[in-house]
């Protein structure tokens, strides 16, 4: 029975690792994206993109995949995952506030990011409650909770029980999918 279920986790995590590394849309992009002083983006790239509207955003696929830059649509829309290291917030300490790169919508503070040492830019807590909306995930075979953005709906990453306290939450999510603005004076 211990050998069985051996065989299975085996097949299980075969599974998972072949997906990751045939994501060949995401994973050239996320490659180029290694760097440790990210560039800030423009405040408004998409008619739909706004750093104080929090409003809900439903537009039709064919909509996001024309506006957003592919890496943002393969993980925002799609569901991908970047390579862990290679993502440009992964190892990112400025101070300042992430948001959705899809939508503009305020997620997470640089105060409430840690060191995982997972390979992806990982959070304790949200900006605010409705900041982010979590959904079962239960690809690759196994149980997670997916995170998406409380706006627009957007995939950012999987929330796991494994953070630091105060909360205990590790909030792992794509650096594809956040854009990055500094607290003032930290331009």
């Amino acid at each position: 029975m211990k050998r069985a279920l051996f065989f299975v986790a085996l097949f299980i995590a075969a599974v998972f690792a072949f997906r990751a590394i045939t994501r060949t849309a995401v994973i050239p992009t996320a490659m180029s994206m290694i760097s440790t002083t990210p560039a800030v983006r423009p405040y408004a790239p998409h008619p739909y993109y706004s750093r104080t509207d929090t409003s809900r955003v439903v537009l039709p696929d064919s909509v996001w995949k024309r506006v957003l830059p592919e890496v943002v649509y393969d993980v925002a829309r799609q569901g991908n995952t970047e390579r862990q290291f290679t993502g440009k917030y992964w190892n990112h300490d400025g101070n300042g506030t992430y948001f959705c790169a899809a939508c503009g919508n305020a997620l997470f503070r640089s105060d409430a990011k840690f060191a995982a040492s997972c390979g992806w830019p990982s959070f304790f807590e949200p900006v605010r409650r409705n900041s982010v909306t979590y959904h079962s995930d239960f690809s690759y075979g196994m149980v997670r909770t997916e995170v998406q953005c409380g706006r627009c709906g957007a995939h950012l990453g999987h929330l796991f029980e494994d953070g630091p306290q105060p909360t205990g939450k590790r909030y792992c999510m794509n650096s594809a999918v956040l854009d990055f603005e500094p607290d003032t004076g930290q331009r």
